[in-house]
């Protein structure tokens, strides 16, 4: 296994063709900063233009939070100058882990509120341990979920339970988020990181190219009509139907053995 730090507050672990994103700020629950944020969008490029990271599971080196959005504390000492400077530094950290081209898994664990519930909401998917308390309650403390929370949760759970929660701005426990679907996967204390990674492995055996177009093809097609949707279903399979992994594919099934993926 080997380790990539972006500033201080940021790490990438490598577990093969899994490649772990640790939000890595335990002294303030990994509360997102603007150093933080531009940590975070730096891996994030650095990850997607990297051919061998097959999925990637983002994770906290924190033992009782996730992430507990942004860093209030900070913003506290802002102007409104300084506000409307840090917006992009803050969009391009959460954009970064949204458009990561490959599978994405969020571990969550503790609290994932505000932008770090938005942080995991960006993700493919969320695996949470029994202590997950999620929630987005940026209305309680007078603006709006601004890390793609207003989107992405209607995305997931329909637009009037996300307009309930978003609205009440509440916090829900780890039961209750898998009953709603706020996660995926509800798995036992203190697995959720070891549970995701497992997944990540089992996804990262597949062709890489194909998880890429797969991705593509489920980002780009949601919420189009059904014509509209398998178009763009086509154009991702003719992305990958002469690919060398499709050959590597359909030769190692016909040979009875485990494929060796050319990634190309």
């Amino acid at each position: 296994m080997s380790e990539e730090r972006y500033g201080e507050f940021v790490l990438v672990r490598r577990h093969g063709h899994v490649a772990e994103l640790v939000l890595d700020r335990p002294k303030a629950m990994n509360a997102v900063s603007t150093e933080m944020a531009r940590s975070l969008a730096s891996a994030c490029a650095a990850l997607a233009g990297d051919p061998a990271a097959r999925v990637v599971v983002l994770t906290s080196s924190h033992d009782r939070a996730f992430c507990v959005g942004a860093d209030l504390k900070e913003r506290n000492s802002f102007t409104d100058a300084d506000l409307v400077r840090q917006r992009p530094v803050a969009r391009a950290a959460y954009t970064g882990v949204l458009e990561l081209p490959m599978p994405t898994i969020a571990a969550v664990h503790g609290f994932a509120l505000g932008g770090g519930f938005e942080l995991a909401l960006s993700c493919d998917l969320i695996v949470a341990d029994r202590t997950a308390v999620l929630g987005l309650p940026e209305v309680s403390v007078g603006v709006i979920p601004g890390g793609g929370g207003t989107q992405l949760l209607p995305r997931r759970v329909g637009a009037a339970r996300a307009a309930e929660l978003i609205f009440s701005a509440r916090r829900v426990e780890a039961g209750e988020a898998a009953g709603l679907g706020l996660v995926d996967r509800l798995v036992e204390q203190g697995r959720d990181r070891e549970e995701a990674l497992a997944l990540g492995e089992r996804i990262a055996g597949n062709s890489p190219v194909g998880l890429r177009a797969a991705k593509r093809a489920l980002r780009l097609g949601h919420g189009l009509d059904l014509r509209a949707g398998l178009e763009v279903e086509d154009a991702a399979w003719r992305s990958v139907a002469f690919s060398g992994d499709r050959a590597e594919g359909v030769a190692a099934f016909n040979e009875k053995r485990k494929p060796e993926w050319p990634g190309e």
